[in-house]
């Protein structure tokens, strides 16, 4: 069988090959056409070594295992011809890396795009993202994110090198949510603050809008969360003792009880990918309009017609899952001062909860 290239990189790998193979992968045919990514001339003095070894010194971010099996499967070609890994490479070899996709330049370049910042010093930068901004560039979204608008920001200071994996993001939120994102601007501030989000010493808090309501006004959400094994876009929950996926907790509390739908404050005690989206929809109440968890369909309420405006009239004022990253607190990574920022709900749940304050009289 035919290994593929997640296969043949380390995972992990603060390289751009590495980003490139945590992509979506593509069927092959049982030939597939090969593109050159790499190059490496050996010079005249080269003494006789293994490939494999050759390219470890010529390379980074790529093990030495991943190069041999990208070599067992012919992507590994010396003077256009393909080697097995014991290939001893001479002088004025020209070792080529080939994969089966054209070489693309994963460089996160400076673009023009609108930041709301709440807080910058020398160490780092609390930004309000709105939704629809991606966080980091990805498969289908090579441009336009946060990233590129942090590059843009920081342009004037030369430092700061959006491309270095020691700085920039400390953690993410969801394209289509709303809410606060620390980004580290310094090696030692991605570290301090890495740490308490590892540790769980940061205080974060969620609204969300779900369908549904609830007998109880608190609860407590326990399940590991992992990639849903039918759906690879959703994440699903498994049992804490099943040994599948990571540990999540969501702390959750009613703040306000409408027909049908329910405004909760959610804590994470977690981090986890697609957090409160699976464990909400774990429990029966997925987020309100979260087309990929399935809240963007009438989940409870009556079959007048009125009311089916209605809700598609809710879709149309917020086009996206109704979940916003209201607060985010940490200690300062250089000055142990504790930073707490809370952010105002955006104009399209605003108006949502107004929609939804009305429905007794309508109904």
């Amino acid at each position: 069988m035919e290994a593929s290239l997640s296969d043949i990189y380390d995972e992990g790998s603060s390289s751009a090959l590495s980003s490139y193979f945590d992509q979506d992968e593509e069927e092959t045919d049982d030939s597939p056409s090969l593109y050159e990514h790499y190059r490496v001339e050996a010079d005249k003095n080269q003494k006789l070594l293994r490939v494999d070894k050759f390219l470890i010194d010529h390379l980074s971010g790529i093990s030495r295992n991943r190069i041999q099996k990208a070599a067992d499967v012919g992507f590994i070609l010396c003077n256009d011809r393909p080697v097995k890994r014991s290939y001893k490479v001479k002088p004025h070899d020209v070792i080529k890396v080939m994969l089966d996709r054209p070489y693309y330049d994963f460089s996160i370049t400076a673009e023009d795009i609108p930041l709301d910042i709440v807080y910058e010093d020398s160490d780092l930068i609390v930004v309000n993202k709105q939704a629809g901004l991606v966080v980091h560039p990805g498969h289908g979204n090579w441009h336009g994110t946060l990233l590129n608008a942090l590059a843009y920001h920081m342009k004037d200071h030369p430092e700061f090198d959006i491309n270095n994996p020691e700085i920039g993001l400390v953690h993410r939120i969801d394209k289509d949510t709303s809410g606060l994102l620390v980004v580290a601007k310094t090696p030692s501030s991605k570290t301090h603050l890495g740490l308490q989000f590892f540790n769980k010493t940061t205080r974060r808090e969620y609204n969300a809008l779900v369908w549904g309501s609830f007998q109880e006004s608190s609860g407590t959400i326990t399940g590991n969360i992992a990639r849903n094994p039918h759906d690879r876009m959703q994440m699903a929950v498994f049992p804490s003792d099943s040994g599948i996926g990571k540990h999540a907790v969501t702390h959750y509390s009613v703040i306000e009880s409408y027909p049908y739908v329910t405004w909760l404050k959610c804590v994470l005690e977690t981090g986890r990918t697609h957090q409160i989206r699976a464990h909400m929809k774990h429990i029966g109440h997925p987020l309100f309009n979260d087309a990929r968890y399935g809240g963007d369909q009438i989940l409870r309420g009556v079959q007048f017609a009125k009311y089916r405006q209605f809700i598609q009239n809710c879709f149309a004022t917020c086009p996206r899952q109704a979940l916003h990253a209201r607060t985010l607190g940490f200690t300062h990574p250089r000055t142990g001062e504790p930073m707490d920022f809370t952010s105002e709900l955006p104009s399209d749940l605003t108006l949502l909860l107004e929609k939804w304050q009305k429905i007794g009289v309508m109904f």
